[in-house]
């Protein structure tokens, strides 16, 4: 992983969670990140007062990850060399 750049944030949605693009930038600053890719977004039942992000399920290749803010949860999609919890660990750097 000698790549100084970091990932790559793929924008193929015109709606996101307010303020979670800007989280998403910081998150592909991480080392190990390659791509992230935010996806569906949907509403909840439940009320998340402020923005959460923590990982889902293992994908190829990665996580898939949920975003939740109020009553709005959105899928992102991470590709990464990293594990579930040194990921967990870069989330919760760059949501401090």
């Amino acid at each position: 992983m000698g790549k100084a750049s970091g990932g790559r944030l793929v924008l193929n949605h015109s709606t996101h969670i307010p303020g979670l693009i800007s989280i998403l930038e910081r998150l592909t600053q991480q080392v190990g990140i390659q791509t992230v890719t935010p996806g569906v977004i949907a509403s909840a039942r439940s009320h998340a007062p402020k923005m959460t992000l923590k990982p889902s399920v293992p994908i190829r290749g990665g996580f898939k990850l949920i975003a939740r803010q109020g009553k709005t949860v959105q899928e992102v999609f991470v590709l990464t060399s990293l594990n579930k919890e040194q990921l967990e660990a870069a989330i919760a750097q760059i949501m401090k």
